[in-house]
């Protein structure tokens, strides 16, 4: 499907854009561009893959005659440029905003009109009953997104979305700042060793928007099983792959805006969503504005839904030790440190 055909990754300079790149370099892919404000990674990047392929627009997504410029000629877009850090937009709340719902907006607006063909918008698990300001702008970026593709009869652009928890060891996770800790005799901050989260790694994340790009329907949400772990197992397999048990570990508390565990799917999706094997696909909510009959009529499988569960790091498989460390021996650098070799996370 990618045949000479020019992909655009927004915020393709993160973590998720370099794991595209190593997926679809070597493939007879057409051109891959890159869109993102930093032109310091951008240079990175050019040098580190000098490949002919890869095209840099400088831009934000904030601009809309950015995106414009960026989106001419594109075929295919996954829309990866967000704020991401939650302490950081629970303090500046409205940037949060700008970015992931107004940018958003103005990245759909762009494709639509430049017959993007299909475009995956990327979407966090703290979307789902959000507690904290950059959950509630995924959250609106999402329904931004289902919004948008209500209006595409006609036309031949499909706009879906994922959703996925933590990836390890992508820029700002903890994986990579534990790791760190030890190696600067530090104790490991930990909040709470009982929370959970899923774990996935970045190929998973990437294999997640490329089913999305070839299964989904305007408006679907994606999501992939995930395995999940405790803060406590995951520093437990941190430490004895770094062949440090006795690293000392200090517990300081919850932090504003953080959950117990996460959801990455509510009882209400659970109840239309559709078993795919691997994944889980909750199609878009097909109502219009004719609110009428929802009042009048009810529906029996959201009553028995509602007794039931979300999808959660509490309630799905959860890792022990030593599963949590076959998962990080995926990573190439957890991989070296095992070895004994002072590694570092890529971005």
């Amino acid at each position: 499907m990618f045949k000479n055909k020019t992909l655009l990754i927004t915020g393709g300079t993160g973590s998720f854009g370099n794991a595209v790149l190593k997926r679809f370099l070597d493939t007879d892919i057409k051109e891959i561009r890159i869109f993102s404000r930093d032109e310091k990674k951008q240079d990175d990047m050019r040098k580190r893959y000098n490949n002919a392929k890869l095209k840099f627009y400088i831009g934000d997504v904030r601009d809309s005659r950015s995106v414009e410029q960026a989106m001419r000629g594109v075929d295919y877009v996954f829309h990866a440029a967000a704020l991401k850090q939650v302490p950081s937009c629970e303090f500046h709340p409205m940037q949060a905003v700008r970015t992931n719902v107004l940018g958003t907006e103005n990245v759909l607006e762009a494709a639509i009109g430049a017959g993007v063909k299909r475009v995956v918008c990327l979407s966090t698990d703290k979307a789902v009953y959000p507690i904290n300001a950059m959950g509630i702008s995924k959250a609106m970026m999402e329904k931004v997104m289902v919004a948008a593709s209500r209006n595409l009869e006609g036309t031949n652009t499909v706009i879906c979305g994922t959703r996925y928890g933590n990836v390890m060891a992508s820029r700002g996770s903890v994986i990579p700042l534990f790791v760190d800790q030890v190696f600067t005799a530090k104790p490991i901050t930990v909040t709470d060793p009982s929370m959970t989260r899923f774990m996935m790694t970045l190929a998973d994340a990437v294999d997640l928007v490329l089913y999305a790009f070839e299964h989904g329907n305007n408006g679907d949400i994606f999501v992939q099983k995930a395995p999940a772990a405790t803060v406590e197992v995951l520093t437990k397999a941190i430490l004895d792959l770094m062949n440090r048990p006795e690293h000392p570990v200090h517990v300081m508390g919850t932090r504003h805006g953080e959950k117990l565990y996460e959801a990455l799917l509510s009882r209400e999706e659970m109840a239309c969503a559709q078993d795919m094997g691997d994944y889980y696909r909750v199609p878009a909510d097909g109502r219009d504005l004719n609110y009428a009959k929802f009042v009048e009529q009810g529906e029996q499988k959201l009553t028995q839904t509602a007794h039931g569960e979300d999808y959660n790091s509490h309630n799905t498989q959860r890792l022990d030790v030593a599963g949590m460390k076959q998962l990080l021996l995926k990573l190439d650098f957890m991989h070296k440190i095992a070895r004994g070799e002072h590694a570092v996370a890529e971005e």
